[in-house]
């Protein structure tokens, strides 16, 4: 059944020859066969990683593993490519593979994954270049490589570069025209039972087939558990794994950052900025707020003292001892004092000190009027002694 029968996961490169002596509807027809392998793989970031490159005598990586994970985005890249026309450099261009394209960077899966490395290298001519040692390389570094033969192509020369059993991996074809036959026995090769289909593989949230075995892996935000079976959420608030200035709060396989008492969360919405506790309505001071990186203390006006709950104030004794400059007496106000003098004593003119008072003698109304008549009296006698003076 299709369900159980699907190509196991790989990691596969095709590298097409073309050079001058494949012409371009020829090139065309090497399009439709990559193509039609396209539509028979089991294409997608955690199944079958497709990569193309296009060689003669120089080779062109035209799209590495990491690039497209489905079926359309694929073969419209596959229809845009040009052919370059000049050499047959098969050998550097297995050399490009090794060191260019399986490679993690590149799209390549871990060793860990045991995702099998494939390359089918498509050419109709004799190598260029010693393409023997390189094919040994590569085989060696655990790449299983296919050669597909067209018209001219030198059969020693593809048995040299494939990987055995060479009967399963080394293939030929009259003309590029019937090319697409091997589509089917391609699918032949790559088929093996989907474990992953089968509902026993135990994996609690993503199964990879692998070939007769299959892998658990796990959704982006989630890290396999030792038990390689089940998966955990990713503490997205460990250390180098955010970019919050202060506060960072795990929200499921995202994170959100925040900021300390006192500090605001600036529109970057990752660092923080100390805020202004002494704005309207962020205190509880009764006259005045003193802002103080990230907090506040309260203060009070002059002539007012903070009261023991440190927020209110209370108008402050301003007369008593030591709080005034009064020589003698030192009269409150609401907020100020006046200075004053005892009984016999008058303010100075600098406001603050007293001198004695001086004294005087007051005459009452009474005794006024008993002047005014003694005087009249004594004029009245003057005026007649100088009277009979003068008889």
């Amino acid at each position: 059944a299709d369900t159980a029968c699907k190509n196991r996961p790989l990691d596969l490169v095709f590298i097409v020859d073309s050079s001058r002596s494949v012409r371009p509807e020829e090139f065309e027809k090497v399009k439709i066969f990559l193509s039609e392998m396209i539509d028979t793989l089991d294409v997608g970031e955690r199944t079958t990683r497709v990569a193309v490159m296009n060689y003669a005598s120089t080779v062109k990586v035209e799209f590495p593993l990491r690039t497209y994970f489905d079926k359309a985005s694929l073969k419209e890249a596959v229809s845009r490519i040009e052919p370059l026309s000049a050499g047959t450099m098969t050998g550097l261009a297995i050399q490009t593979a090794m060191e260019e394209v399986f490679t993690e960077e590149m799209g390549t899966r871990p060793a860990t994954f045991n995702i099998p490395k494939v390359v089918i290298v498509v050419t109709d001519g004799r190598p260029q270049d010693q393409v023997q040692d390189v094919a040994a390389s590569a085989r060696t570094a655990g790449i299983e490589i296919y050669a597909v033969g067209v018209d001219r192509a030198d059969m020693q020369s593809l048995r040299m570069m494939a990987s055995e059993p060479l009967d399963e991996h080394v293939f030929y074809v009259e003309t590029y025209g019937v090319i697409e036959k091997l589509t089917s026995r391609f699918r032949e090769t790559f088929c093996a039972v989907n474990v992953c289909a089968l509902g026993t593989h135990g994996c609690q949230q993503v199964c990879v087939s692998n070939g007769a075995s299959h892998l658990c892996d796990c959704y982006e935000g989630y890290t396999l558990n030792p038990d390689k079976t089940t998966c955990s959420a990713v503490d997205m608030c460990a250390p180098g794994r955010h970019e919050c200035d202060q506060i960072c709060v795990s929200n499921n396989r995202s994170y959100v950052c925040d900021c300390y008492e006192g500090y605001t969360l600036n529109p970057d919405k990752k660092t923080c900025s100390a805020m202004d506790m002494c704005a309207p309505g962020r205190h509880d001071c009764a006259q005045v707020c003193l802002s103080n990186d990230g907090s506040y203390s309260c203060g009070c006006y002059e002539g007012y003292t903070l009261n023991p709950d440190k927020k209110t104030c209370s108008a402050a004794d301003v007369c008593a001892p030591g709080r005034h400059d009064c020589e003698q007496v030192c009269v409150r106000g609401e907020q100020l004092y006046s200075c004053d003098c005892h009984q016999g004593y008058s303010l100075n003119p600098d406001r603050r000190t007293c001198s004695r008072a001086i004294t005087s003698s007051l005459v009452t109304t009474e005794e006024s009027c008993k002047c005014e008549a003694i005087a009249a009296l004594q004029d009245s006698v003057t005026s007649g002694l100088e009277a009979l003076s003068r008889k």
